[in-house]
């Protein structure tokens, strides 16, 4: 027997959305408030983390050493080494300290959003969220347009791919968002795997490499006169890789991934999340082994490169144009081997995108919903999947799937989160009296904000692009928090004793609430404020009333646990006194939680308040306050629907 005409679609609609919004309810209450607590995560051993994020950071050898001889031509090993210096004794300290500071995956945005409170801090925080989206979305794309150049120039797949470039970028984009819409649980392995050859494969090209600049010592002495010619001597040299460096940063990606991924990252079985001291240590040896490993390939690579390849084939359209050690794999171990290795290449470079993914998808979530500047999906993985591979899409086509054209924006996003980060350790350092530690990481800092400066101002597409993030995450956030003004945002109304005995008396009688803005608090106050709302409701003198009053902390959080806390004043009236972000959000709470707990209606009674309704609402979206009644009886009429079951609102 068939159903009702349109069933079959609504149960197919019904199925999609459960499909898409699969894990909702679990990561909700993983975030529930700023004050909740987070579940503890099943985790994995660190070397296996290490694999996910050394997607992102391993991947660069792919166009890192072509990168570095573009921009310092035969200087390329001694900018590399001045690279390898600032990693092992500049960003690897940072965020080690980082590691320690916030080990559930917020990095030092968490650090930094300590430290400023209302909408300036909020406001902060999503400048670096944007700038992170940046970093990570770049990661994404540039990886993915990089994979696509080593396809293209492959011997064997020239002529089918050529000029299509830009739709393979989105072919293999897209596939990195089908991963995560089917599930990332098998990911870590994968990441182990590819990694795994992928280093192997390298280990191979380097080694074939440095055997060929021994067998072929003029190589050395023409590379160290040319040098001579060109820069005089050492001091020059250093001081031209010091101005090099900025164009060298993308070797400097994947720290801010590395905590990112935190959470992944398997502790002691005595770990809590308030200290989880096994996750941090494993952290930070994957943060230095990671570094090492990176530092040696940097050092080795950019060596033989330089050495072995015409400075020409390095220019846009050359053959080692963002494919330096494939070009050497083709060269010197023959086409089969090199198309193994642009095989391994492509693959890693792909999904090296992962890893970007994955980060955001751990920070974004614990962010924008507790700002209430995302909708409540933003909290489910697979719609979040969907717009951030729609916005890959587009920064492809944007960039025309280019490597040397988005290298700029990488750099950027790279470097100002690794510059937050600096400062922000400076700063837990100085907090917590460390002198020097304080210097030296004040001097880290100074380094990196000098860079970063540096770089912008060579190439201010960078900062632009990130600018584009910026304002689209605060435009889509204020819209969003905009959209979500009247929407129930209290998670958990905690009584004490005494507000407990208030609520329970009146479980066979309607609790009446007068809502009162606290002056003075004076005995005169109390009464005059009573006598207005008894006549202006016509409420019979034998009617108990208790105040409730409100306090505004910090306007600008969107959830809060709200506590009550109940006492007498005066020995007479009675008083329930809550501390909240909003004041209309925090009566609304307590009226639900009151008709729960004695199963009677509450009643509330408020006075008009004077002023443009339109400002009264601005006052009430920013601050918390404005016109209290019509709000508190919007947020009561989004959250119970029934209105036999909604409690009342009164207005004199």
């Amino acid at each position: 027997m068939s159903g009702p005409p349109g069933a079959s679609g609504a149960s197919a609609r019904q199925r999609c959305r459960a499909w898409l919004l699969e894990g909702l309810a679990d990561r909700a209450k993983q975030h529930p408030g700023p004050h909740a607590q987070l579940p503890v995560e099943q985790g994995r051993p660190w070397w296996r983390v290490m694999c996910l994020t050394g997607l992102d950071y391993f991947s660069t050898l792919g166009y890192q050493p072509g990168i570095a001889a573009l921009a310092a031509g035969l200087l390329s090993p001694v900018a590399t080494v001045v690279l390898v210096a600032v990693t092992l004794f500049g960003a690897l300290p940072v965020y080690r300290r980082v590691a320690r500071e916030s080990p559930h995956g917020e990095g030092s945005i968490a650090m930094l959003e300590r430290l400023l409170s209302f909408w300036q801090g909020k406001l902060f925080v999503l400048a670096l969220l944007g700038f992170a989206a940046t970093d990570f979305m770049i990661t994404i794309t540039l990886s993915a347009a990089d994979a696509t150049a080593h396809m293209v120039e492959n011997p064997h797949l020239a002529d089918a791919l050529a000029g299509r470039h830009v739709l393979v970028t989105l072919i293999l984009v897209g596939l990195l968002g089908a991963v995560f819409l089917k599930g990332f649980s098998e990911a870590i392995g994968v990441a182990v795997v590819l990694v795994g050859i992928y280093l192997a494969l390298n280990v191979v090209v380097v080694v074939t490499g440095l055997y060929h600049v021994v067998e072929s010592p003029t190589l050395v002495t023409d590379w160290t006169e040319a040098l001579t010619a060109e820069h005089g001597n050492v001091v020059a040299m250093v001081g031209v890789a010091l101005i090099t460096f900025p164009k060298l940063a993308l070797g400097l990606s994947g720290f801010e991934t590395g905590v990112a991924v935190m959470p992944h990252i398997e502790g002691d079985p005595d770990d809590t999340e308030e200290r989880p001291t096994g996750r941090i240590r494993g952290a930070r040896k994957l943060l230095t082994t990671a570094a090492l490993i990176m530092s040696v390939f940097l050092i080795t690579t950019s060596l033989v490169t330089t050495l072995l390849i015409p400075k020409e084939a390095f220019e846009p359209g050359g053959e080692a144009n963002g494919r330096a050690l494939a070009y050497l794999a083709h060269e010197y171990l023959g086409n089969a081997f090199g198309t193994v290795y642009d095989l391994s290449t492509i693959a890693i470079l792909w999904f090296a995108g992962a890893s970007a993914m994955a980060g955001m998808l751990n920070l974004l979530p614990r962010y924008l919903p507790r700002y209430g500047m995302a909708p409540h999906w933003a909290r489910a993985v697979r719609p979040m999947v969907i717009v951030l591979t729609l916005i890959a899409f587009l920064v492809t086509w944007i960039f025309d799937a280019s490597v040397d054209a988005q290298g700029g924006a990488y750099a950027t996003g790279v470097l100002v989160l690794i510059s937050s980060a600096a400062i922000a350790v400076t700063i837990a350092a100085h907090a917590a009296r460390e002198r020097g530690r304080t210097a030296c990481f004040a001097v880290i800092a100074a380094v990196f904000v000098y860079t970063t400066a540096l770089n912008i101002a060579e190439r201010p597409d960078g900062v632009k692009i990130g600018a584009c993030f910026i304002a689209a995450i605060v435009l889509v956030s204020l819209l969003s928090r905009l959209k979500r003004a009247f929407e129930l945002r209290v998670t958990d109304v905690v009584l004490d004793e005494a507000a407990e005995r208030f609520v329970r008396d009146y479980t066979h009688r309607p609790l009446r609430l007068i809502a009162n803005e606290p002056h003075r608090r004076d005995l005169a106050e109390y009464q005059e404020k009573k006598r207005q709302i008894r006549t202006d409701n016509d409420i019979p003198a034998e009617d108990d009333l208790v105040f409730v009053e409100v306090t505004v902390r910090d306007p600008s959080e969107f959830e809060s646990v709200l506590t009550v806390h109940g006492e007498v004043l005066h020995d007479r009236y009675r008083v329930l006194r809550l501390e909240s972000s909003s004041v209309p959000n925090a009566l609304a709470a307590l009226l639900l939680t009151a008709r729960d707990r004695t199963g009677q209606q509450p009643h509330i009674y408020f006075e008009w308040t004077e002023g443009n309704p339109f400002a009264q609402f601005l006052r009430f979206f920013l601050f918390g306050q404005g016109e209290v009644a019509p709000v508190t009886r919007e947020v009561l009429r989004e959250a119970e629907p029934d209105r036999s079951r909604r409690p009342r609102v009164h207005v004199g």
